[in-house]
């Protein structure tokens, strides 16, 4: 019958579409549902336009900076219509390729919201209002999540917004308060330092980026510092209130009330998922998210749950591997989701690319380590970009060398640490990475000089 599937997907976000179209290339006979655009958060209003945004930054302050390079430039501006026009562009054109991909492996797309109504069962209700059921041997759960609030006073005021606004904006705001110094509001806060917005974070943990390495997340600390963003750590925001010159922000910082103000408040405390409405099934949850087992199965045998509603770590590379692992059990394999290596990749200026163990969790789960460093300020390529701020870390155990947590802050950092990423999947030592020609004048040569470094026998560094 038409509306039988062996596979139907809810949602069409990272984990949804690349789900759906693994298991149509396995054969499967697949539907997917979404209720907004394909390519969910990560590619509408994440991971790309974000990324479009930094990289329009870099630029800037590049130009900004063209006279150490020996060239002349006069009086560069942004223009704020053309930066988000690009932005949309890009973001466009990459819609159109999964709209593309998903047509071409003859996956039906139903445009509208779907709720489960029972094992087998999906009901949709379309954007044009009609309401169709369809049957199913196998549902994946890719709802995704949608930007988290805090719970104060203030926090509906005109001028507050989330990462989705911010991605939308008319014109700059003349400064901007964040709050939250995680991974979207460093981010953010790069992007409109970098474009002369007078930026603030304020932050309720005791250090920025507080799942990363300490020592990378002090090392970034100073340098944002330095680039005149004021940085609050420690800090409890009390309340959101009208100022003179647009919002003012309340918290507590060290036992102290203190209170700044920006022409807008950008909250970017993280993410809360989002699940698909059911009737007449029982899925557990863990938390407020849906509870899976290895293979992305939820307590049912044929519904599994991928991506940010499934709480695994929020990334849009985890999604596509979950998204996999669930598509591949649907059509009879045995596979299973190895969260062993996972890179973090976080867009500041500089970078930063980790993956693997921090120095703090290597010492808690092993007796000894080994650790070697190697900065930038060494590095030709580094020097010769004018980028040489920043270092490699990497952190080994002490009996073979093998390679438990790769950390980097520098330039390109996002892209050499697939390098660390591959190293832990086939677990290298200290003395493989050493022993690997690296080119020449590259920044992939701190990775191999830092692996001396824990060698103890350092080429270019004293």
């Amino acid at each position: 019958m038409e509306n039988q599937y062996d596979i139907t997907v809810i949602g069409g976000g990272p984990g949804g579409y690349v789900a759906a179209i693994k298991g149509a290339k396995m054969g499967g006979k697949v539907a997917i549902i979404e209720k907004d655009k394909l390519g969910g958060t990560c590619l509408n209003r994440g991971c790309i336009p974000t990324k479009v945004l930094v990289n329009s930054a870099h630029v800037f302050n590049t130009i900004k900076r063209a006279g150490e390079f020996g060239i002349e430039v006069k009086d560069p501006a942004v223009n704020v219509p053309a930066l988000y026009n690009r932005k949309d562009a890009v973001v466009s054109r990459l819609r159109q390729g999964v709209e593309y991909l998903i047509k071409a492996n003859k996956i039906r797309l139903f445009r509208g919201e779907g709720k489960i109504t029972g094992e087998n069962s999906v009901e949709i209700l379309t954007d044009s209002g009609e309401q169709t059921e369809v049957r199913t041997r196998n549902i994946i759960i890719a709802t995704g999540s949608e930007p988290a609030k805090i719970p104060v006073p203030g926090i509906e005021l005109e001028g507050v917004i989330t990462s989705d606004e911010a991605l939308n904006l008319k014109s700059l705001p003349d400064s901007v308060v964040i709050i939250g110094g995680g991974v979207i509001g460093l981010e953010f806060a790069s992007i409109f330092n970098s474009f002369g917005v007078k930026t603030a974070v304020v932050e309720m943990l005791p250090r920025i980026l507080p799942q990363e390495d300490e020592e990378i997340s002090r090392e970034l600390y100073g340098i944002i510092k330095r680039d005149r963003v004021d940085i609050y750590v420690n800090s409890r925001v009390e309340k959101i209130e009208k100022g003179e010159k647009g919002l003012g922000v309340v918290f507590e910082e060290k036992g102290s009330v203190r209170r700044i103000e920006g022409e807008r408040v950008l909250i970017a405390v993280g993410r809360k998922p989002v699940v698909c409405e059911m009737n007449g099934i029982d899925i557990t949850l863990k938390g407020k998210f849906i509870d899976v087992d290895d293979r992305m199965r939820t307590n049912y045998k044929n519904i599994y749950a991928v991506g940010d509603a499934a709480g695994g770590p929020l990334l849009a590379h985890v999604a596509f591997a979950e998204g996999i692992v669930a598509a591949e059990n649907c059509m009879g394999r045995d596979s299973k989701i190895d969260y062993k290596v996972v890179p973090r990749c976080i867009f500041t200026h500089p970078e930063v690319g980790a993956v693997g163990l921090t120095e703090e969790e290597a010492r808690r789960r092993f007796r000894d380590i080994k650790i070697g460093k190697f900065p930038f300020s060494a590095n030709g390529k580094a020097l010769a970009m004018g980028e040489n701020e920043g270092f490699v870390k990497i952190i080994a155990d002490s009996e073979w060398n093998e390679v438990l947590g790769v950390h980097i802050l520098g330039p390109n950092a996002t892209e050499l640490v697939a390098e660390g990423a591959l190293a832990i999947k086939l677990e290298s030592t200290a003395e493989e990475i050493a022993e690997t020609i690296h080119a020449h004048p590259t920044l992939a040569e701190g990775i191999m000089e830092c692996a001396h470094d824990i060698l103890g026998a350092p080429l270019h560094k004293i």
